[in-house]
């Protein structure tokens, strides 16, 4: 069996237990394009069998988060769920004052991931490092925010829109939002309601999906890679390559309206063989 289902994940649950439930209920490999925290909800691909082989390019390089930020208070992870190691007066805030601040995160700049991360650093997860009470050296990493948007202002607490390249951390920016305020803050929701060409509209509960699952074709997944059809895919499956002038880095080959095989740019005429899809 080969599928992918598009998942509203709930919260309370890792994206290893939902990748469990579906493995369980199908007997067979299972995979998924991005990690969402424990308690975070929205979308999330699973792919199953040999779609698995899909999930560096169904890993889409943008997001959309609508999240909670909270002022007044920091922790050791960055959310409402871990200890409080830090209180802070919270001056009064207008919608206008914390847009402005919003404002000033867009376009590209640098962000240092946070300690809870899932980034190996030696081949160790920084997580690991936490629970040993280790604090490791990290390097930041580039990242950019096309949209950022306050939709909602409650007292300490605000909610925002943000769309981000892949690799932002929320809890961070939430935190570095804090302190443009003049204040600290933390993470007190946080749903994504688009990866790639997903949609949270797109996604079924997971329940929904064990039950009466709704199989996504792949080939409108993976509208970013420019696709090819061929008639005849014997090259294909020889690993011959493919000479074209072209732009794009990669493309995908189909046939019988399915992805066989991704080929990545060589040179300037030339694309080689990356991943058979077969």
């Amino acid at each position: 069996m080969n599928g992918i289902l598009c998942i509203n994940k709930p919260a309370n649950m890792t994206s290893f237990d939902v990748c469990a439930k579906i493995k369980r209920q199908f007997k067979v490999k299972v995979g998924h394009t991005g990690t969402l925290d424990p308690m975070a909800t929205g979308v999330m691909v699973v792919v199953l069998g040999n779609h698995t082989k899909l999930v560096p390019y169904l890993t889409s390089n943008k997001k959309t988060y609508r999240a909670t930020c909270r002022l007044g208070i920091k922790t050791d992870t960055g959310d409402v769920w871990g200890k409080v190691i830090e209180e802070a007066a919270v001056s009064t805030m207008t919608e206008k004052k914390i847009q402005g601040v919003l404002d000033q995160f867009l376009g590209t700049t640098s962000q240092t991931p946070p300690m809870v991360s899932a980034i190996k650093v030696d081949g160790k997860k920084l997580y690991e490092y936490a629970r040993e009470g280790k604090t490791i050296e990290v390097k930041s990493r580039t990242i950019t925010i096309d949209y950022i948007q306050l939709t909602s202002l409650q007292e300490n607490e605000f909610d925002f829109e943000v769309s981000v390249s892949a690799g932002t951390y929320i809890r961070t920016l939430c935190e570095d939002i804090g302190e443009r305020l003049n204040t600290v803050a933390t993470m007190s929701s946080l749903n994504r309601t688009k990866s790639g060409s997903v949609t949270l509209d797109m996604c079924q509960t997971l329940q929904e999906a064990m039950e009466k699952p709704h199989w996504h074709q792949p080939l409108p997944l993976l509208k970013e890679i420019r696709q090819i059809e061929v008639d005849d895919p014997t090259f294909i499956y020889h690993g011959k390559r493919y000479h074209a002038t072209m732009e794009e880095p990669l493309i995908c080959f189909v046939y019988q309206n399915q992805p066989i095989a991704i080929y990545k740019k060589e040179n300037e005429t030339t694309y080689k063989s990356e991943r058979g899809l077969w």
